[in-house]
């Protein structure tokens, strides 16, 4: 982990930096904002900022989502100031660490914001094989492929081939193609120089010059327009970057890592994906089946997260009981491993019992996890009715299931937001209501 520390060199945050570097994170310091965001346009990336409370957090945190730099923020600051504190977690700051420090909550900080455990949990055998193909292929240079539905842990698989490589100790950058807008992609993969366009104040280091060294993720790799996909075909095969606005090349040393929960060989015939760039990423696939191919993967990673998020949250350790593991098994988790995740997150803060039972494990409408298995099956009656039919009861259910959350439910069906914003205006013109969106979130 990279943690960039915003402030003076004092006493507590001097020992702040000690405790992180004895956790294995390389910690770097700035006098001054203007200083850290300096830092981090040349390319000096941070996983982590620590800023001192007595600092503009919120000039900072603005600062940042201006020129889309995604790095989350803790706050610092004397244990009785509590008003400053208060005021940096309304500004947008994570959370807030009291000084001096206390080791085991920066460790408990530092995970929770960074998220840098990574849940690789591989019991069922169908699993077991795309991992030990992971272990033979992480030392290599080679680009990998990771492909599989959305929600099954392509980008913890990703993580996982980069600890393994020779360039763990380097950055792990990521991007997702599929949350950044078309016209702004460009500049984040590939960075810009000032005045470029509209909005260019200063120079910009792209993705690729932050993870010089190491790997670089592009996380839905489908939904990048095919004008950019030959750009990035060129540094794919030159290992150089031209900067937007800039006329001299930058030599870039990165292993690429790209993820997809489409079809690219469908993409290529539809022509909506370069076939030479899916040649040049696809040296190595990793296909990673869906939650239902891996029945024995199910019970061990709810186990996993009931014990993650009862740490997390404080909450009582409680077992899952049987009749709940059947439940759990049974279910045909659309929304694979990131479902799950959030359902026994919910189960374990809504549990009051010695155990995690069945009506403590909610999907997202609120329905407890048995009847919506048994509504699922009422519904696999399918004869008699038409294709059409079929994808727009489909469609719908599944908007539902999300609370309308389009981007979501994209996902889940395995179709881009485009195609499903046509779907839901041609049933609105035709007469079928449609639930109302709902929170969107950026697709992973």
């Amino acid at each position: 982990m990279r943690l960039l520390i915003i402030g003076g060199q004092s006493t507590e945050l001097s020992s702040a930096a000690k405790m992180a570097m004895d956790r294995g994170a390389r910690v770097a310091f700035a006098p001054s904002i203007q200083a850290g965001l300096a830092a981090l346009r040349k390319g000096d990336g941070a996983d982590l900022l620590m800023i001192d409370v007595k600092l503009d957090v919120k000039g900072l945190i603005e600062a940042l989502k201006s020129e889309r730099i995604a790095a989350p923020v803790v706050a610092c600051g004397v244990k009785n100031d509590a008003d400053a504190a208060v005021a940096a977690i309304r500004a947008g700051a994570k959370e807030y660490v009291p000084l001096p420090p206390d080791a085991d909550l920066i460790a408990a900080i530092f995970e929770a914001v960074t998220d840098e455990k990574s849940d690789m949990i591989a019991v069922d055998p169908a699993m077991k094989k795309v991992i030990a193909l992971a272990d033979q292929v992480a030392p290599s240079e080679a680009s990998i492929l990771i492909t599989g539905e959305s929600g099954v842990g392509k980008e913890v698989v990703a993580k996982y081939v980069h600890g393994k490589s020779k360039r763990a100790s380097k950055p792990f950058i990521s991007i997702n193609c599929a949350a950044i807008p078309e016209n702004l992609l460009e500049s984040e993969l590939f960075g810009h120089e000032k005045g470029a366009f509209t909005g260019a104040v200063a120079r910009r280091i792209g993705k690729f010059e932050e993870a010089n060294g190491g790997t670089l993720l592009l996380d839905e790799i489908s939904e990048m327009d095919i004008r950019l996909q030959a750009k990035l075909l060129r540094v794919l095969q030159e290992r150089v970057v031209d900067r937007v606005g800039g006329n001299k090349p930058v030599k870039v040393d990165i292993r690429v890592i790209a993820t997809s929960n489409r079809d690219l060989q469908t993409e290529v015939k539809n022509q909506t994906f370069r076939e030479d760039l899916l040649f040049r990423l696809n040296v190595v696939n990793l296909d990673i089946p869906p939650l239902r191919q891996r029945p024995s993967d199910i019970i061990a990673l709810a186990k996993h997260f009931a014990v993650k998020y009862a740490d997390l949250n404080g909450a009582p350790q409680r077992n899952i009981s049987e009749g709940a593991q059947r439940a759990i098994a049974s279910s045909a988790w659309p929304g694979n491993v990131r479902e799950l995740e959030n359902a026994m997150h919910r189960a374990v803060l809504l549990g009051t019992g010695e155990e995690i039972d069945t009506d403590t494990i909610r999907l997202p409408d609120g329905k407890p996890i048995a009847k919506a298995a048994d509504q699922d099956a009422a519904s696999e009656t399918m004869v008699g009715r038409t294709v059409a039919q079929v994808e727009q009861d489909l469609i719908l259910q599944t908007l539902d299931h999300c609370l309308g959350n389009r981007t979501h439910a994209a996902n889940i069906l395995g179709i881009s937001i485009r195609t499903l914003r046509n779907k839901l205006k041609q049933y609105t013109e035709d007469g079928v209501a449609v639930p109302a969106p709902g929170a969107e979130r950026q697709a992973g």
